[in-house]
């Protein structure tokens, strides 16, 4: 969730801070956010972040790193909207520091590089509060090199960085072959490359100029110094953006490494709730994906509950042989009755538990119980019987196994226990209701082909995706996590691009990134400009 920033005091972890509290100085943290890429934050940054009572930020995006309730402030803006000033921005951290708060303040890129912390210190200092410095990832050389261009090489030794903005600058101070870093020259890129060729550099030296470097959002135009006024005005380009004069650029050819990821740019629907598609989210993220959640589905408890109760007392009581767990939601679900009752993990002794797959282990284990079942081939109903024991009468002492699941779960798993003799209590542990509908301009962006893909991981997300928002665009590229899903993606008249081999979300986002990569390179192959799925409408796409 994105905290809203803003400059009245709200309650944070600690209770909020009242003119009744004792006059007790505070501490505040200036600490480095890095470029852009919030993967990028020092180990430091992320546990002085979980620590802040107040969190005073630069940009709206800083406000998604504070995730412990801590109050958020705008340093960026004043009320009235503008840019506050240095004297300004120092007022407002040592405000909060002299309410006994430990503040943090996020700068981007590094605090002591191109930055304001050093005078806001000073304030800190001048009205005796204790600070601390965090250094953090500078943009000057991260964003040349998630451009792929290097700053030295072993013929290039030496660079320097310039700061253009409003300053007057002698161009002829760096007329030699050494690497620069221009920082905000983005208006004033003509005059300064008007300047260096003056001063005597070659009009055809390699620019390199990047923009929001380290996010997804990552552009880069390659040009010359004769050239790159023309050519960053037509891409749009726009601050915050490095630019890079030199040799050095000619390499990102060969080393560009962000900007060629198999997703890169890829705006990628998930009919998920974030919680459940976190580590998703970051495996698309590694593809250079963008990707969106939006629920399907929403988890409610069974209409008789009874029937839970009457399951969890036969646990305690010894009535079950095996517990199997086809969901994270059954897990969840059993623990919320155990808690409910005053159990722990206790009542599992001398119980055999069997889990679908590795995620419903990976919530068992967080019990401290290891699963002594989880299928060795597909991570599925049909799995799970495969590995299954038969009921033997003479090592088994009790045939009765307990299934706490979804009301709207297949027999497979029923079905192919008692084939294999054993008994099933099977027992309805939530309800899976349609969720309410996306925003309108998400559902806009699902029917006009603003996604690059969608990745389903059932065949109820299918349908519900479909029934809360209607049909992906002809263009979207569809990715089903197995056959049953497809088949009903199929019913619904898209068609399947990506299928993945095996039932795992993750698998699933590998086999987009390998669709990604293939497709990536025949554009490269037939000397075509690589576009998006959202950049490249086909006539087509959807089965008559």
């Amino acid at each position: 969730m994105t905290a809203e920033i803003t400059d009245r005091t709200v309650p944070t972890r600690q209770g909020p801070r009242t003119a009744s509290r004792p006059s007790t100085l505070g501490h505040v943290s200036f600490v480095g956010a890095g470029p852009g890429d919030e993967s990028l934050l020092t180990v430091r940054a992320v546990e002085l972040l979980a620590q802040a009572d107040v969190v005073i930020v630069e940009t709206a995006e800083q406000a998604a790193l504070v995730t412990n309730g801590a109050e958020v402030v705008d340093g960026g803006a004043g009320e009235d909207g503008e840019l506050l000033t240095h004297a300004a921005r120092a007022k407002l951290v040592v405000k909060h520091a002299k309410t006994g708060a430990h503040v943090v303040r996020l700068v981007v890129g590094d605090p002591f590089t191109y930055a304001t912390a050093p005078e806001e210190a000073a304030a800190c200092t001048k009205a005796g509060i204790g600070f601390e410095i965090v250094p953090g990832v500078s943009s000057v050389g991260a964003v040349p090199a998630y451009a792929g261009v290097p700053l030295t090489t072993r013929t290039h030794r030496e660079f320097a960085v310039v700061s253009v903005g409003d300053a007057k600058i002698d161009w002829s101070d760096h007329a030699g072959d050494d690497t620069l870093v221009l920082l905000s020259a983005v208006a004033r890129i003509g005059e300064a490359a008007e300047g260096l060729v003056a001063a005597g550099r070659s009009p055809e030296t390699p620019v390199a100029m990047t923009r929001v470097g380290t996010t997804t959002d990552q552009s880069t135009v390659v040009s010359t110094l004769a050239d790159i006024a023309a050519d960053a005005k037509a891409a749009g380009m726009a601050s915050p953006a490095i630019t890079v004069v030199g040799e050095v650029v000619a390499l990102r050819e060969s080393l560009s490494w962000f900007e060629t990821k198999p997703l890169y740019g890829w705006r990628v629907l998930v009919p998920r709730t974030k919680e459940q598609s976190a580590s998703l989210a970051r495996r698309l993220r590694g593809f250079g994906a963008i990707s969106e959640e939006v629920p399907t589905i929403s988890v409610e408890p069974p209409r008789n509950p009874q029937q839970m109760d009457k399951a969890v007392r036969g646990l305690v009581e010894g009535r079950y042989e095996w517990v199997a767990f086809t969901s994270v939601n059954a897990v969840k679900a059993v623990r919320e009755k155990f808690e409910e009752y005053g159990l722990d993990a206790r009542a599992f002794s001398g119980l055999k538990i069997a889990a679908v797959g590795d995620k419903t282990a990976e919530a068992i284990e967080t019990w401290g119980i290891r699963p002594d079942l989880v299928p060795s081939g597909e991570q599925s109903a049909r799995g799970l019987v495969e590995d299954w024991p038969p009921y033997d009468e003479l090592l088994d002492p009790i045939n009765r196994v307990f299934l706490p699941r979804a009301d709207i779960a297949t027999e497979t798993l029923v079905a192919g226990l008692i084939d294999l003799g054993w008994e099933v209590d099977d027992v309805t542990a939530y309800r899976t209701v349609r969720a309410t509908p996306p925003p309108a301009p998400t559902r806009e962006a699902i029917k006009s082909g603003k996604f690059d893909a969608v990745l389903f991981t059932s065949s109820s997300t299918v349908r519900n995706l479909v029934g809360i928002a209607g049909k992906p665009h002809a263009s979207t590229i569809i990715a089903c996590i197995g056959p049953a899903t497809a088949q009903t993606a199929e019913e619904h008249g898209l068609r399947v691009d990506v299928l993945a081999e095996q039932p795992s979300a993750d698998v699933l986002a590998d086999a987009l990134a390998e669709f990604g990569a293939a497709r990536r390179l025949a554009f490269l192959e037939a000397g075509e400009p690589v576009l998006k799925p959202s950049q490249k409408k086909p006539s087509s796409r959807r089965k008559a």
